[in-house]
């Protein structure tokens, strides 16, 4: 029926509006209480930390700085630097290359760096790691016990040497020696010379706590060896002694 419809809305709506009017008498303080509450804890929450701020945090040391290598009198290897100088001016004729030597710390275990190539112009050294031979060490404690210079020893050998020839070997490419004391002219026919191998590693020391031993050579890690050479070449001294050790 045009004009008509359902004779109970209107009523539907005044009811519903009578009740919505009482809701709000009963309702109307608790409401309000509620969102004076939220209303507080809103405004707490934005002064406690305001949008894109954070609480101030307890300021952070940096992290030290790496310690700048002090003078070489200071350095563990002083006394085996002064030994070196001693056979270089002991050997003066063995040597136009006077500007740096190797010294073979062999006080220190296999894990530290014990290895190092010291600018006696510049005073700056730099640092391997190095195996020592198997015949030093036959418990393979980590540590250096003893030298040898008698063939088929495996063991490494004490003195002055001087670097001689850039080759490629079984070990790929290294460097010959040549023994220049009583205590490792068989250096050259034992073969003893300085090589990489893949037993001088971090990963090694992290898996075993000590790096493996050679069969008398200075073996270094491998991705080390090309700079040891770069820095030393062919014509200077490499000197290897544990000053408080025993000597074969």
């Amino acid at each position: 029926m045009d004009g008509g419809g359902d004779p109970a809305a209107p009523l539907d709506c005044r009811r519903s509006f009578a009740i919505l009017r009482f809701m709000d008498r009963r309702n109307f303080t608790k409401l309000a209480l509620s969102g004076l509450a939220f209303s507080f804890l809103a405004d707490s929450a934005g002064r406690a930390a305001p949008l894109g701020e954070t609480q101030p945090q307890p300021a952070i040391p940096p992290a030290p700085r790496p310690a700048s290598p002090g003078p070489l009198a200071a350095q563990p290897y002083a006394k085996l630097l002064e030994r070196a100088k001693a056979a270089l001016d002991q050997h003066g004729h063995m040597f136009t290359l006077r500007d740096r030597v190797a010294l073979a710390d062999f006080n220190a275990p296999s894990r530290e760096l014990r290895f190092h190539v010291v600018d006696l112009i510049g005073g700056q050294a730099s640092s391997y790691l190095v195996a020592h031979g198997r015949g030093s060490d036959p418990e393979h404690s980590g540590w250096l016990h003893s030298f040898s210079n008698e063939p088929n020893s495996l063991a490494s050998s004490s003195g002055a040497f001087k670097t001689g020839e850039i080759y490629e070997g079984q070990h790929g490419r290294a460097m010959r020696l040549a023994g220049l004391d009583p205590q490792n002219n068989n250096a050259e026919m034992r073969a003893i010379v300085v090589h990489g191998a893949d037993y001088v590693s971090e990963n090694h020391i992290a898996s075993w706590g000590k790096i493996g031993r050679s069969e008398g050579c200075f073996a270094l890690a491998r991705h080390m060896l090309p700079q040891f050479i770069g820095l030393m070449g062919p014509g200077r001294l490499l000197y290897a002694d544990k000053i408080t050790g025993i000597t074969a």
